[in-house]
């Protein structure tokens, strides 16, 4: 880990001022084979998920072919996934074309090659799913941004009220233990902030209990078991592989927990699906929808950003926790407490977040499939995709391309720093470029500022509180794992 500048922020070389392709690119075939109906979907699940792992069955295809486009087989294949054909986008040239919803079609390709069934979700597509040329896309999108510009002055507050809860738990568990499994008090954490935030009530007071990130894991886990590995013994892969990668699990085993996140957001958002219904969206489909939003987007998203960025930090070392320190400290002191121009001011603290975002981005996948006939451009390269084709990108080589990023495999504090912050057009992980904005015409997550302002506070609240920390990281089913091991508290603030 690094957390040193890098001398050179972009590597990456062009023929025009904006960094688009080279127009001279040959034109050549995508490489690459779907192999036999049936039996080449099954072969690249298995070399997926048990030969290879995910980023070696990326990274040898990438070899074989010597190209970053190629022809393959997606997860889970059959018979949860009708068609498992796409066309690999694996740099950072080629991957933006999935932004570009006048080219590619957003319609049900969420989470990839598949579609959860829409009983988890109420009998509804919900927002994610909806391409923007379908009319409730802007009508829900829409909504979304005006709830979170309702809710922005509690943004701040009730994230450093939830943080202090947080690191309370925190310190008590490692007092008793030694170190603390920071995950599972991060999830409590979270779902707690998402409550609160879009309820404006605490979920212990209401029939939740407790046990409202435990319901929504289980609700994630039903969407989301397609995409995944439990790591099980090699003699148990087959069953594992028939389980979760062959049929969808069945929705009614989740109904109960899911009606009751249902119903206690239903029943603590009255304003809220009064708007909606004056903007013409039913009461219950606005309330399915705002579900989705604080439990797969937000909830599901802080449960792998977050340990993901402490991970990141933590093993950086003490070098960039003491800068990180330094700059927190002073500029709070200077402002007057933690407010919106003090995090804009603390640009190591921003470059860490953009660092952690780029290094491990909380959601890998990208899915599209093409309006018409199109050419995709590579480093190298010039690629015709033709009309109906899906396309797929896989974010985490995308944004490593060492034809852009210097080091692309190390964590580098400074990266976003000065000039550095050229590079903010090459990360990826909303659904769009850094540098641009949500819109109800694009796919852009609507909550991007808001999870950048988030990981921006968990920062300054960990070293207004500690001068370092140490941690074990590991991984889990989707993200990765972070144990504190040790826990310097602050000597001056």
């Amino acid at each position: 880990m690094s957390s040193k500048p890098s001398s050179s922020p972009s590597k990456l070389q062009s023929s025009s001022s904006d960094d688009s392709p080279p127009t001279d690119l040959p034109l050549k075939p995508i490489p690459g084979s779907y192999g036999k109906p049936f039996f080449g979907p099954i072969k690249d699940r298995l070399d997926y998920f048990y030969h290879q792992g995910k980023d070696t069955f990326f990274q040898t295809r990438i070899q074989e072919h010597q190209s970053t486009v190629f022809r393959t087989n997606m997860p889970p294949g059959p018979f949860i996934s009708s068609n498992s054909n796409v066309i690999a986008l694996l740099d950072a040239i080629s991957f933006p074309i999935l932004f570009d919803t006048s080219k590619v079609q957003k319609l049900n390709v969420f989470v990839g090659t598949y579609m959860p069934s829409t009983a988890l979700t109420g009998g509804y597509r919900v927002c994610a799913y909806l391409d923007p040329s379908e009319p409730k896309h802007a009508l829900l999108k829409r909504l979304i941004f005006s709830i979170l510009a309702s809710l922005h002055d509690k943004f701040i507050p009730l994230f450093r009220n939830c943080l202090s809860e947080l690191f309370v738990n925190l310190e008590d568990q490692f007092s008793d233990k030694g170190k603390v499994y920071f995950n599972t008090i991060s999830d409590k954490m979270s779902f707690d902030f998402v409550f609160r935030l879009f309820c404006d009530q605490n979920p212990l007071d209401t029939r939740l209990g407790s046990k409202g990130s435990t319901m929504s894991d289980k609700w994630l886990f039903f969407q989301l078991a397609p995409l995944m590995t439990l790591g099980l013994p090699k003699l148990l892969n087959f069953f594992e592989d028939l389980l979760l990668h062959t049929f969808p699990l069945p929705a009614f085993l989740v109904k109960s927990d899911y009606n009751k996140l249902y119903n206690a957001f239903y029943g603590s958002m009255a304003s809220i699906l009064d708007e909606a219904e004056q903007s013409g969206i039913k009461r219950n489909e606005a309330c399915h929808n705002l579900v989705f939003m604080a439990g797969f987007n937000t909830y599901g998203g802080l449960k792998t950003l977050l340990p993901a960025l402490i991970k990141w930090v933590g093993l950086a070392g003490e070098k960039l926790h003491r800068e990180l320190c330094d700059e927190i400290r002073t500029i709070v002191r200077a402002e007057g407490g933690v407010t919106f121009s003090a995090l804009e001011k603390m640009t190591l603290t921003k470059s860490v977040v953009y660092e952690a975002l780029r290094i491990e981005p909380p959601v890998a996948f990208q899915y599209g499939k093409a309006k018409e006939d199109l050419v995709v451009h590579s480093h190298d390269a010039a690629f015709e995709i033709k009309k109906g084709e899906m396309i797929f990108g896989y974010q985490p080589f995308a944004t490593k391309d060492p034809k852009v990023f210097e080091d692309p495999e190390e964590f580098v504090g400074h990266r976003f720093v000065g000039e550095g912050e050229k590079l903010l057009k090459y990360v990826y992980w909303s659904n769009g470029r850094e540098i641009d904005d949500p819109t109800v015409e694009n796919k852009q997550c609507p909550a991007k500022d808001l999870v950048v302002l988030l990981s921006r506070v968990m920062l300054v609240e960990l070293f207004l509180r500690y001068d370092t920390f140490t941690i074990e990281a590991g991984t889990l089913l989707l993200g990765s794992s972070a144990t504190f091991t040790s826990l310097t508290k602050a000597t001056s603030i």
